[in-house]
């Protein structure tokens, strides 16, 4: 939400730095995200100043030019060639000085320099309206008047607000602060308390509220009667009927409010509504009263499926629970949401029905989330309105439409408020006060701060007081709200925190889940990998889900957007918008990692929610550099070397791997894994009989939704599986062995569909005493194996083995024995030939 400054000194005097309010603002729960400096003009007139024309003589080598002398307030004045027809003796101009940068109406900006035309020097520029900004007119310079002091810059003769624009985070239960008028209500009850505290003998800082002013009614003319069918929906109704507007471009003033905030002006019916909308945070809807058949307005909800087209050109089919504003014969607009495309202002406009209600914030909600619409209107009602504010919102656009536009009023102000809303009574306990806030506030600063907040109090004893909430203070009801309304202006970092600390000791399982999760983390970072952070809700993406009978997606009932409507069931897809992100601005060597949540729906309903740590790779190994010209790729080996290596950490190295295929009945999959249509190159490590890791290449397909053009390596570990698989391990600790360890080699040569992970569980089974490492170092296939002979369907293995004793050196004996029996467990387990 943006929030003008100059806007809001209108409502609340103060000088403050921008940067000063901005501060008190978050402090009290309106967190400013930043602040966007605004000029009244671009470039803000800088160097451009008053001069008066000195002396002027006819440019010798041009009839057109003249040579003038400008008195800036400098020492010497300024030599520049002039081209206007107006240029005199004696005028007060605007000059643009060397260096000066200006924003013409048309055309790019341009800067000043020192120059010579026609052979003579020119030190700056006399400077026309369109030239600045100023307005269309080019046929001379811009003359001042006479009054106007030399060597003042040019915004301060002109009076131009420079302005700076606040983007407030706003959180959805502060509805009361959806406005120009709320901010400030904030604002003056922090400084009100500042002032108490200082002990400043200036009066408490009051809002100037606009005051709209007298209005004659006309007793002929368009008049309009309403019917409020579905009070629950709208509890309040008000409308007036405006005659001969006239519908026109808005006033300077109008139009730069509305920029200031990033609004586009329209017309100055449309935006005298947007104006007191931003202002007073009460949406106002302008009819065209003479598209209004039968001259009668009917609040009420429709028959299913009735079409109805809106504003943005959309034919859209209703729902009997959408709440609408109709005529005698048609649909107008949906009420607190969008208008009609038919009912609207127009060029031709005269006669409008301008409205001002409160509607229901449920039944808003329901309809804009229905039909995928987010409006300035539907934004505020969905989270609750001022109930008081409508009639007074009504008069105040009255007034302004009157001023920009014109008209009479021809019917009295429509008041329909069968059962107004009343003020919330509450009660408040000091110790409860002092108890939630985990500190003692003196009753004199809570009384200060809820009168600055507009809360009444009904009643006070010793020990506790009776409020009256105001009822735009939506979400304060309850005294623990009252209490946050106290905290937020008091100030979160004046509550100290406390010197002493008092704990219990208290059961940790073992491992502990966090320092888990910490060690990998810093082992990961350690190591190159940036930890990323991303939303757990997505849009859907179904078509590359796990298939239907394994799970299903979980669809949020009321989502924010289409963006984020289903809970993520891999971590994959949020890791490469992440990716897609960097490499769209030229940082392609990526490696990153996220602990986060996925959620499944098996076929059964069950819900499964589970912890996942998810690496991704893609680009170079390494970056370029004076020793490297060319480095390599991230290729399988990369990301499976990354995940060994996460294992390795925890100390987890008994592990077993396969290639999961959806396609075999008979395979085991872990319900928890990805989905294997995500994964190219697929390999899956296991632990027992769970699946730890699933790794390998991102399929094209799912690339190229994102728009990614090289290799994405990805894998997936069940964090959950993996702490449970913790539990398992014991820590040993071993005094390092004071004999050598021992390497022999073999070279095998096997059958191609003989894995490595096989001979080294042949390996260790065969030798379980003395065998502490297998290592594989050469692999190798072509058509010629052995002895000249033609071997398609064989491979050559060549494997390390590292022996060692502990208690004592091994002998060539002991060695010779432990070969010979891995040898003749190759031969019989896996076919193996000794070369």
């Amino acid at each position: 939400m943006k929030i003008s400054y100059n806007w809001l000194k209108t409502f609340l005097n103060t000088e403050l730095p921008a940067e000063e309010v901005a501060e008190i603002l978050t402090h009290c729960g309106l967190e400013v995200e930043s602040i966007e400096y605004k000029s009244a003009l671009k470039g803000g007139l800088k160097g451009i100043v008053v001069g008066e024309v000195i002396s002027k003589e006819k440019h010798p080598d041009a009839d057109r030019l003249s040579l003038t002398k400008v008195n800036t307030g400098k020492t010497q004045p300024l030599s520049i060639v002039c081209g206007a027809p107006n240029v005199a003796l004696g005028q007060k101009v605007l000059v643009a000085e060397i260096g000066a940068v200006l924003h013409p109406i048309t055309g790019e900006p341009f800067e000043i320099k020192k120059s010579k035309i026609r052979g003579q020097l020119s030190e700056g520029m006399i400077c026309a309206e369109d030239e600045i900004g100023l307005g269309n007119s080019h046929e001379g310079i811009l003359v001042l008047d006479n009054t106007a002091e030399i060597g003042q810059p040019a915004s301060v003769y002109l009076k131009l607000q420079d302005d700076q624009i606040f983007e407030i985070g706003l959180t959805p239960n502060r509805a009361d602060a959806a406005s120009h008028l709320g901010v400030a209500r904030d604002l003056a009850a922090a400084l009100n308390y500042r002032a108490f505290l200082n002990t400043s003998p200036q009066a408490p800082r009051a809002l100037r509220l606009p005051e709209p002013g007298p209005y004659t009614v006309l007793d002929t003319g368009k008049k309009t009667d309403v019917f409020v069918e579905d009070s629950l929906a709208c509890p309040r109704y008000c409308g007036v009927n405006i005659s001969g507007v006239t519908v026109k471009e808005s006033p300077d003033w109008l139009k730069n409010r509305l920029s200031s905030i990033g609004l586009k002006p329209i017309n100055n019916i449309v935006d005298s509504t947007n104006f007191v909308l931003h202002e007073l945070g009460q949406p106002l809807h302008a009819f065209d009263a003479d598209k209004i058949t039968g001259d009668k307005i009917f609040v009420k909800k429709l028959s299913a499926k009735t079409k109805f087209t809106t504003l943005d050109g959309v034919q859209r089919e209703l729902d009997s629970e959408d709440l609408m504003i109709c005529s005698v014969t048609d649909p107008l607009c949906i009420a607190g949401v969008l208008g009609g495309a038919d009912s609207g202002i127009s060029a031709t406009t005269v006669n409008i029905f301008l409205e001002s209600a409160w509607f229901n914030a449920v039944s808003v909600r329901k309809t804009a989330k229905r039909h995928g619409l987010k409006t300035d209107a539907s934004f505020r009602f969905e989270r609750g309105t001022d109930p008081n504010a409508p009639l007074f919102a009504l008069r105040r656009a009255l007034q302004l439409i009157l001023e920009v536009a014109g008209g009479e009023i021809t019917s009295p102000l429509t008041d329909i408020y069968p059962s107004p809303a009343g003020h919330f009574k509450v009660g408040l306990s000091y110790s409860n006060c002092d108890e939630f806030i985990g500190k003692k506030i003196d009753p004199k600063i809570i009384k200060t701060i809820l009168l600055s907040l507009g809360i009444e109090i009904l009643s006070e004893g010793a020990e506790a007081l009776l409020l009256s909430v105001p009822p735009f203070k939506v979400d304060v009801t309850r005294e623990v709200d009252v209490i946050e309304e106290i905290v937020r202006i008091y100030g979160y970092n004046n509550i100290e925190i406390p010197r002493t600390l008092h704990s219990s000791i208290t059961y940790s399982i073992h491992p502990d889940p966090e320092e888990v999760q910490d060690s990998v983390s810093a082992f990961l970072s350690d190591n190159g990998f940036n930890e990323i952070l991303t939303n757990s809700l997505t849009r859907s993406f179904s078509k590359t889900s796990a298939s239907p009978e394994k799970s299903s997606e979980i669809t949020l009932l009321n989502p924010l957007s289409t963006d984020l409507q289903v809970m993520r069931q891999t971590l994959l897809f949020s890791g490469l918008e992440a990716i897609s992100y960097n490499l769209n601005r030229k940082n392609s060597d990526l490696k990153f990692y996220e602990f986060g949540k996925t959620y499944l729906k098996t076929a059964s309903g069950k819900y499964i929610e589970n912890k996942q740590l998810a690496l991704f790779l893609t680009g170079n190994t390494s970056t370029e550099n004076w020793n490297t010209q060319h480095p390599g790729s991230t290729n399988f080996f990369s990301i499976k070397g990354a995940a060994t290596a996460v294992l390795n950490r925890l100390g987890i190295d008994n592990t077993k791997t396969d290639t999961p295929k959806s396609d075999n009945p008979t395979q085991a999959n872990d319900p928890n894994d990805p989905p294997s249509d995500l994964l190219s190159e697929h390999l899956r490590i296991s632990a027992g009989k769970k699946s730890i890791v699933s790794l390998g290449r991102v399929k094209n397909q799912h690339l190229k939704t994102f728009d990614i053009k090289q290799n994405v390596w990805y894998a997936e570990f069940n964090w959950d599986n993996l702490i449970e698989h913790l539990k398992k391990n014991k820590t040993e600790f071993r005094e390092i062995p004071r004999f050598p360890s021992v390497r022999r080699d073999l070279a095998l040569l096997i059958d191609k569909q003989v894995t490595y992970q096989q001979l080294r569980e042949i390996a260790f089974q065969t030798e379980k005493k003395f065998l502490n490492q297998v290592n594989i170092f050469d692999v190798y296939e072509g058509e010629k194996l052995q002895a000249g002979k033609i071997q398609p369907e064989k491979k050559s293995y060549a494997l390390s083995f590292i022996l060692q004793d502990e208690n004592e050196t091994l002998t060539d004996s002991q060695i010779e024995k432990i070969m010979e029996r891995l040898q003749k467990a190759f031969t019989e387990k896996a076919g193996a030939i000794i070369r």
